[in-house]
């Protein structure tokens, strides 16, 4: 390949691959240096220049302009300094030619080493840069294979990982599925970029509804707070300051059609849509849906917050395993403590107690005397009363 066609060559590259053709060329000249240095064994500071024009290279002695010489290698006298240019002054760097005889065969080896790394280097950053503006978004993969534990998703030109910690223990990730994948993190190494993705990340969810619900996208319905448990159900309370559009209806969409297509893509995983306000009881009394709450007792200065729900929702409220309380103070920032009418009544629960619902009778139950409680037909009647209420 002669200069021109070097030249040619890597315009096209610019053009084709976006690789600036002037990161080539300074790296061509900075490996000449070394190369001249050690194929020519000379120990004096060198220059090299490639005319970006025409392809030729020169070489050149870096000397400084000094009275007296001491280093013949890295100094010249003023006096000989002047033969060259008589505007040369003490400490004034002059460049010398001394490029060798065979420096084009040496050269040319160098350029095509420098090119084929600079290529690869800049197809790396290529990546990255493509792939940085990604992180903490979604995308779609393909499973490509399993390496020890962990899943290789392909993302368009690169390979993901998806480590176990970040994977759904009830989900199986086979060859060619298409999943969605949470971009934790994209790193630079050597070998190119790395990308971690998540399956289990809260904010998979949420990234999921700013896909399916344009209230979501466009910012008119908010996403408050998510709480999860990645596989089996997610909590999440959505709030909007516009009093034209139902928050909670927006995200579930007609028929449920909405959050549907994200319970769909998350392989049956529960999610129950909820509406944020700023009244902290309200707010904790909708977080333990689908239970419905009699009266909310906040602390404040530790975080806490009682709840009764009635006798028959006990269970419900507390969820298996504890899961519909555990999401629900991780929703809301509570410490949750739940109890069921009688066990309030009998423990003597909640100190200042107020109805959520505004029902007198359970209201009425709470200011009872020590004497009426132990009353049990009484307190059954009122229970009772209460439930048919609650029915109508």
């Amino acid at each position: 390949m002669d200069r021109v066609e070097f030249i040619d060559a890597l315009n096209q590259i610019e053009k084709e691959k976006g690789i600036d053709k002037e990161v080539i060329f300074e790296a061509i000249e900075t490996s000449l240096v070394s190369a001249c240095k050690k194929n020519f064994g000379t120990s004096q500071n060198i220059k090299v220049v490639i005319n970006r024009e025409t392809g030729d290279v020169a070489c050149y002695a870096q000397k400084e302009v000094v009275e007296e010489v001491e280093d013949k290698m890295l100094q010249i006298s003023l006096e000989d300094a002047r033969e060259i240019n008589p505007y040369f002054i003490v400490g004034d760097i002059i460049d010398i030619e001394v490029t060798p005889k065979n420096f084009g065969r040496i050269s040319a080896q160098t350029a095509k080493q420098v090119v084929v790394q600079k290529f690869r280097e800049a197809e790396r950053e290529i990546l990255y840069n493509q792939y940085i503006t990604k992180e903490k978004d979604i995308m779609t993969g393909i499973v490509q294979r399993k390496e020890r534990k962990n899943v290789i998703i392909q993302l368009g030109k690169i390979d993901a990982i998806l480590t176990p910690n970040e994977q759904i223990p009830t989900e199986e990730y086979n060859f060619m599925d298409r999943i969605k994948v949470y971009i934790l993190e994209v790193k630079q190494s050597t070998k190119g970029p790395q990308i971690y993705v998540s399956r289990t990340h809260p904010e998979l969810v949420k990234r999921l509804f700013e896909q399916e619900v344009p209230e979501v996208h466009d910012g008119t319905v908010e996403i408050k707070s998510i709480a999860r448990e990645a596989g089996s159900r997610t909590k999440i309370a959505v709030y909007t300051k516009d009093e034209n559009v139902d928050a909670l209806g927006a995200c579930v969409g007609q028929n449920g059609y909405r959050v549907n297509v994200i319970v769909n893509e998350l392989h049956g995983e529960k999610i129950d849509v909820i509406n944020w306000s700023d009244d902290p009881k309200e707010f904790i009394a909708a977080a333990l849906s689908p239970s419905k709450v009699v009266a909310v007792s906040i602390n404040e200065e530790d975080q806490s917050a009682k709840i009764v729900v009635p006798d028959h929702q006990l269970s419900l409220a507390i969820g298996k395993e504890g899961q519909n309380a555990r999401l629900s103070a991780k929703l809301t920032g509570c410490r949750i403590d739940i109890k069921s009418e009688t066990q309030a009544r009998e423990t003597n629960f909640l100190q200042e107690e107020e109805s959520v619902d505004e029902a007198e009778q359970v209201k009425k139950a709470f200011e009872d005397t020590f004497e009426e409680l132990q009353e049990k037909p009484q307190q059954q009647n009122q229970s009772m009363e209460y439930e048919q209420q609650e029915q109508m």
